[in-house]
């Protein structure tokens, strides 16, 4: 088994960047999920209110990142210089993160409702909460865990159900695994891809988001490919689709690495 494909999404929600290496940090790898677009109230906002926001593309660059959209003229975004801190809330979380006021209006204007970018830096805790985690464990703006991890062969799995394909990126995976079967990332307890050790601490249960196609923007009329996993892979927590994964050491990842199973 080797990993395939590695993704980041600088801004929770927003669209890919396909990436050939990855440093693997406490909450996940850098610069995936640090940034996160909120209301007025901190509350935090997705893809499943927000289908358009995965039009938007992040680019980390020196000094903050760049934004993308259809439509608009690119924005270089500063990392907050600030040290006031805004509370935000992510599911059951509350994070005193950092606001990005200089994409406030760029986003709200894309978005076409009033949003607030806000911003993670490395004084910016969020502790895992999670009965799997351990005291230390960290996790950025993804929901719950740092890392997700998918199976090639679990896609085509879902594909050969569809009548028209989906692509991997509905599901947001950071991590993507060639040569295991489908759904075999279900069984793992412990894996190592390169010189990095995991977790493979719960799988990832899901919702109307994968159904928002990210070359689009918008969802699927028929709730697809919802609707078909809701036929074979409903648990008795939810849909279950990929492994949620904790780091137990720290490195870099690169495309090819092999991906062993140790328990």
């Amino acid at each position: 088994m080797q990993l395939s494909a590695l993704y980041l999404y600088p801004i929770k929600s927003t669209g890919p960047l396909e990436v050939e290496t990855a440093v693997v940090e406490t909450r996940g790898l850098r610069s995936d999920r640090r940034w996160m677009v909120v209301d007025d109230d901190g509350r935090f906002l997705t893809g499943r209110q927000l289908p358009r926001l995965t039009l938007v593309r992040a680019l980390p660059e020196a000094g903050g990142l760049s934004l993308s959209a259809p439509g608009m003229p690119s924005l270089s975004v500063p990392f907050p210089q600030t040290e006031a801190t805004m509370r935000v809330n992510v599911w059951k979380s509350e994070v005193a993160a950092k606001p990005a006021d200089a994409a406030d209006a760029w986003l709200s204007e894309f978005l076409r409702q009033p949003v607030r970018l806000v911003h993670m830096d490395a004084g910016v805790t969020r502790p895992m909460t999670d009965v799997h985690s351990q005291a230390g464990d960290e996790v950025s703006f993804a929901d719950a865990f740092p890392l997700l991890l998918i199976s090639r062969a679990a896609l085509d799995g879902l594909n050969a159900r569809l009548a028209k394909p989906v692509s991997m990126l509905q599901f947001r995976p950071n991590l993507v695994v060639d040569g295991a079967a489908a759904h075999a990332e279900d069984g793992w307890k412990r894996i190592r891809i390169g010189a990095v050790e995991f977790d493979v601490a719960k799988p990832c249960m899901r919702c109307i988001f994968t159904t928002v196609d990210p070359t689009r923007g918008e969802r699927d009329p028929d709730g697809e490919p919802l609707r078909a996993l809701v036929g074979y892979r409903r648990t008795a927590d939810g849909v279950a689709f990929g492994q949620n994964l904790i780091p137990r050491s720290l490195g870099t990842l690169r495309i090819g690495d092999a991906v062993e199973v140790l328990a």
